[in-house]
């Protein structure tokens, strides 16, 4: 029997690029086999859509655009009660998680590690009632992903995050919270927090911290407290992208499951899309939850 490929694909991801790319793509799936079903996305939260009320009987799906696209692939995933392996072709302006897992960039290979490759079983996160692949944030700069346009993406790449948040450091609002972890309580006010499962994020790597693992059962999480003066900020950013963590500055800890709460809404943002506006946050780790396909696992 010929195996069966669903294949969901963001058309105006990035450059638009997978338009030009897509004869290929689709000639190695067949190559390889595969009865293809194609479903190009037509908006937000459609491919979730898609991939929730899909059939049993597809042995494996793939998906092409950001990690904003990634993500909507596997909470539908997790939302239809039955997990397919996943195949990723990274089509977006940073491509975070693709990174991780050694995806390469040009979209012909991608396809051939798909075909060729083994699934890795990694973890994901569950965030209340909604789920991350690979960041949960808040705070400085967490916002300018979905409100930065599309054109610009495709144009600047993440370089653009950085030029629509430095708009903002003038005006930078903190966020008094209680945060719990493994019978720890700390009550600090920070300007900015990540819970990440990924050795890339906002196109710089190891920003999260050394020697991680997408499939150790631990989040990375990382707190900056609010700085007294603009030379502190400044030095805070420089030691985040340096991963030169300074504990007077920060919080820096793993964790499988954690607990943040506050007065007032704060606002999330869950694979660099919008997550609403939480009071309290349970996060936890689901370990070894998703399998998606990479050649040489990280």
């Amino acid at each position: 029997m010929e195996k069966k490929l669903l294949f969901v694909y963001n058309p105006r991801s990035g450059r638009a690029l997978i338009r030009n790319k897509l004869a290929d793509i689709l000639d190695i799936f067949a190559g390889a086999g595969y009865e293809i079903t194609i479903v190009p996305t037509r908006g937000h939260d459609n491919a979730r859509k898609v991939v929730a009320g899909r059939s049993a009987g597809y042995d494996l799906v793939v998906c092409s655009g950001g990690d904003g696209t990634l993500d909507e692939i596997v909470t539908g995933m997790i939302q239809s009660g039955f997990c397919t392996p996943i195949g990723y072709i990274p089509a977006g302006s940073t491509n975070d998680f693709g990174k991780s897992l050694s995806i390469p960039k040009n979209m012909r290979q991608a396809a051939e590690n798909i075909v060729q490759g083994k699934a890795f079983a990694c973890d994901y996160g569950r965030f209340n009632e909604d789920v991350f692949v690979y960041i949960a944030a808040f705070g400085l700069f967490t916002d300018v992903s979905y409100e930065t346009g599309q054109e610009i993406k495709n144009v600047l790449g993440h370089m653009a995050y950085l030029l629509e948040g430095m708009k903002r450091l003038s005006s930078i609002r903190t966020f008094h919270m209680k945060v719990r972890w493994e019978g720890r309580e700390i009550e600090e006010d920070f300007i900015f927090g990540m819970i990440t499962n990924s050795i890339s994020v906002g196109g710089f790597k190891n920003i999260t911290g050394k020697n991680v693992k997408l499939d150790d059962g631990v989040f990375e999480v990382t707190l900056i407290k609010n700085p007294r003066n603009p030379v502190e900020l400044s030095n805070i950013m420089l030691s985040l992208i340096n991963r030169n963590i300074d504990s007077d500055t920060m919080y820096c800890f793993r964790t499988a499951q954690l607990e943040l709460e506050s007065e007032e809404p704060v606002a999330w943002t869950l694979d660099g899309e919008n997550g609403g506006q939480h009071t309290k946050v349970e996060i936890k780790n689901v370990c070894r939850g998703i399998e998606i396909i990479s050649r040489r696992h990280p």
